[in-house]
């Protein structure tokens, strides 16, 4: 004889929270501690009646942000309403949020940052200096989305003068997929970008909520066949050290090990580094600086 059981009855409590509505209750937790920091005095309000709890009212944030004391409230309740990216830089100000804390709100927000910061905090002068130190192996700063933070001028002999390319261009992923130089010098791409795929699909798992990922995934889809039948493999692979083989126009060959020394919990911003496997690339690397 076989036996069957019912299901048990799950509590509305205990149901699954969309992730949607998740990051609409941290955005309204995050906005109430940012709130609750400040005092009126450090925003030239004068500090009137008592206060239930610390720092400024929603009122007064509403009227430091030029914006409607009923949405901000809304807002600050976690209701499912549409927010402006003009609405959050006044935000932002209202709340004198640090430049880590200002993406923040746009990643909960499920909007674009108008004016995003371009410097990397990640990459302090101290990082900045070891890369130079590395010369003449190439190095570079990663973040886990494949965005080049910074690198050093060996480097440029393998992706290009960076600067020259537009900001949301400054991706490895994007490079590999797309004409560039870094495609044209990377000797074994095909494997390479599948291995990229692998990663950022395994580190996306992880950021799948934030626009700037969604952004990328979408243009890549978009741009290049070969990206989007790698994405529907669903491989996936953590990130690791290994070898590169780079043909450099001029230069010669470059059998690479590369190490990632990590700048922070994984998967995060690392410090890539290229050293020679043999002395012929290491006097190659000797070369390509010397035409610097």
């Amino acid at each position: 004889m076989s036996l069957t059981t019912a299901p048990a009855h799950t509590p509305e409590s205990a149901a699954p929270v969309a992730p949607a509505e998740a990051r609409r209750h941290e955005l309204a937790a995050f906005l109430r501690s940012r709130r609750e920091r400040i005092a009126p005095e450090q925003v030239g309000l004068p500090m009137t009646g008592r206060r239930r709890t610390p720092g400024l009212r929603r009122e007064e944030v509403a009227l430091l942000a030029a914006v409607g004391v009923t949405w901000y409230t809304w807002l600050e309740q976690g209701r499912d309403i549409q927010v402006s990216a003009q609405v959050l830089d006044s935000v932002a100000r209202a709340l004198m949020l640090d430049p880590a804390e200002r993406g923040h709100l746009f990643v909960l927000a499920g909007a674009e940052d108008p004016s995003p910061v371009r410097e990397c905090l990640t990459v302090t002068p101290a990082i900045r200096l070891v890369l130079e130190q590395m010369s003449p192996m190439p190095a570079a700063v990663v973040n886990a989305r494949w965005d080049v933070l910074a690198y050093n001028r060996p480097y440029t002999h393998i992706i290009g003068n960076i600067d020259e390319l537009p900001f949301e261009d400054r991706n490895l992923m994007w490079l590999a997929f797309t004409p560039s130089r870094f495609r044209d010098v990377l000797v074994d791409h095909e494997n390479e970008r599948e291995t990229m795929v692998a990663r950022f699909r395994s580190a996306m798992a992880d950021h799948s909520a934030e626009p700037a990922w969604k952004a990328l995934l979408a243009r890549l889809r978009k741009a290049s066949p070969d990206f989007e039948a790698a994405w529907q493999r669903h491989d996936v692979m953590t990130p690791g050290n290994g070898l590169k083989r780079f043909m450099v126009p001029g230069v010669g060959l470059l059998h690479c090990d590369y190490t990632s020394f990590w700048l922070g919990p994984r998967p995060g911003a690392r410090l890539v580094a290229y050293t020679p496997r043999d002395e012929d690339t290491r006097a190659r690397m000797d070369l390509m600086v010397d035409g610097l």
